[in-house]
């Protein structure tokens, strides 16, 4: 029961998310859709996330107040859950939930631990952006 709680309450944050005009695409983590972003060069992120976890639903304001602030852009964010995802919050070495990786293809440019800061999130998505040649 936990466990459906917990997707569900993913997915219901997923499509809200989605669903105000922003340039954050988000989607539920898979290793395909993971390694074809990679495979691609595409700038993207990851978000370790826990439904429960105050300082993720702050990062998630970010992420949507970027995404507005720019429609321009175009970042999709895979979404890993804490609780369900456990073989890829090993993976990825987040010490928990609320870590966020940036990548560009297959190079790692930024990991970070409970920043909810949105000048400091920006910052690093507009560098990883504007760099961006795909």
């Amino acid at each position: 029961m936990k466990s459906f709680f917990y997707t569900l309450m993913s997915v219901v944050i997923i499509v809200l998310s989605s669903t105000a005009q922003s340039a954050v695409t988000k989607e539920h983590f898979t290793e395909a859709r993971y390694n074809e972003l990679r495979e691609s060069g595409a700038v993207f992120l990851v978000d370790v996330y826990a439904t429960w976890c105050p300082v993720c639903a702050k990062q998630q304001d970010v992420l949507v107040t970027y995404g507005k602030n720019n429609p321009e852009l175009n970042l999709a964010v895979l979404v890993v859950d804490y609780d369900t995802d456990k073989e890829w919050v090993r993976h990825f070495r987040a010490p928990r939930q609320s870590t966020l990786l940036l990548y560009a293809g297959e190079e790692q440019l930024w990991f970070s631990v409970a920043e909810t800061n949105y000048d400091v999130i920006a910052n690093q998505l507009n560098k990883a952006l504007q760099t961006d040649k795909r």
